[in-house]
């Protein structure tokens, strides 16, 4: 399911703990991106290993004597004037958030990236305070309608008793701006196989 969402140039967000395996699934991913695509690869540290023909990496940089940092945030806005075919974001962490979500929504579809969260649920309400420090002044519920348009899948993995393995499968439907909630469809095996419960969040 999650090869055939990547082939179809579904966003897809990673969720997880500390050391539950997000880098590690994320490269498992990207390993279905099709060879002749051009991937930018964005990335506070270098971790994410991707063979593939065509791959452009962006590193981040902390302030050095003499030289000005380079923040994801940079490096997201230059990505765009690379013509990426797909964006893979090491971790979203802070306000680089609104500029993934903003390219997501401007055409670049198929974009991977991982997210620290508790459960799947709990990662659009991380994403939310990420996009909100940002520091760009849009009010909540836009900011919330934002992330389900952009984003198709999230992933969440964990990690119980020294075994990881992904826990849940959720596919973002619509936004209920009126109340305020998500619609999240529970996926088990293929993606047009949803489990007919609906999750409030």
């Amino acid at each position: 399911m999650l090869r055939d969402a990547v082939q179809a140039r579904r966003n897809i967000v990673i969720s997880g703990g500390t050391g539950t395996g997000k880098t590690t699934l994320l490269n498992a991913l990207a390993a279905f991106i099709p060879d002749e695509e051009r991937i930018v690869v964005i990335e506070d540290t270098s971790e994410i290993q991707i063979e593939k023909p065509n791959v452009v990496r962006f590193e981040a940089r902390e302030e050095q004597e003499g030289l000005p940092p380079v923040t994801i945030r940079s490096l997201l806005r230059a990505t765009l004037r690379m013509r990426p075919d797909r964006i893979v974001l090491g971790e979203v962490r802070g306000g680089e958030a609104f500029e993934l979500l903003q390219a997501m929504n401007t055409g670049h579809s198929g974009s991977i990236s991982t997210i620290h969260a508790s459960s799947a649920p709990q990662t659009l309400t991380r994403l939310a305070t990420c996009v909100m420090m940002s520091g760009i002044d849009l009010p909540h519920r836009t900011v919330r309608a934002n992330i389900a348009e952009a984003v198709h899948l999230i992933v969440h993995i964990q990690r119980c008793q020294g075994r990881r393995a992904v826990s849940a499968v959720l596919r973002i439907g619509n936004y209920d701006s009126d109340n305020d909630r998500y619609e999240l469809h529970t996926l088990n095996g293929k993606e047009s196989d949803d489990q007919k419960a609906v999750v409030r969040f």
